[in-house]
């Protein structure tokens, strides 16, 4: 059987497939009404990019023991496991992520451009601390605003919750990524 996930295609065994469908659906159903649609795309194009990574070893074919490590990795926006199933808990024990960090904007917690939250988030350290280093450096040597103007153009904005989630290196799984989905709406 053919699936499309995350933009992408994947032949898959149908117990893989029915085992996919039922973790998206009890997904879908735990997440709160604010969240939707933008998490559910950042999912599916997570579990497609880890499906790429288990199919890179010569495998053709997305196993249902594929299926069940990417979403015992991932789990459930609640931090709640899906299954209470051992099994589950010990795939997920066993395949720990390093989370990826990234330079982004900080677009949420921006003064002018999200340069200085930006760089904050990413180094872990106090936004006014950077934002300090940068007025001095503007008005010692007039570097700060250049330095300033090239980040702003250079770093994207983090704009989905995966973004964000690798702007602060942590993993972007499933609770995590719901910490960061916009809340106005």
């Amino acid at each position: 059987m053919i699936i499309g996930i995350g933009g992408k295609s994947f032949i898959i065994d149908e117990d893989a497939h029915e085992r996919l469908k039922d973790y998206l659906g009890t997904f879908r159903t735990r997440l709160k009404d604010d969240q939707g649609q933008e998490v559910m795309d950042d999912i599916e194009a997570r579990i497609a990019e880890l499906l790429l990574e288990n199919l890179g070893s010569g495998q053709q074919t997305v196993s249902l023991d594929m299926v069940n490590q990417i979403t015992a990795q991932l789990g459930m926006p609640d931090g709640k496991p899906e299954f209470t199933n051992n099994d589950y808990q010990e795939i997920k024990e066993e395949k720990t992520m390093n989370p990826v960090k990234k330079l982004y904007l900080d677009v949420e917690n921006r003064k002018i451009g999200g340069v200085c939250s930006g760089l904050a988030a990413y180094f872990d350290i106090d936004v006014t601390l950077i934002r300090i280093i940068f007025l001095a450096l503007l008005i010692g040597c007039g570097f700060g605003f250049w330095l300033y103007i090239i980040i702003w153009i250079v770093a994207p904005k983090a704009l989905t919750p995966a973004q964000k989630c690798e702007l602060r290196g942590i993993e972007a799984n499933a609770e995590n990524m719901a910490r960061f989905t916009d809340n106005s709406k």
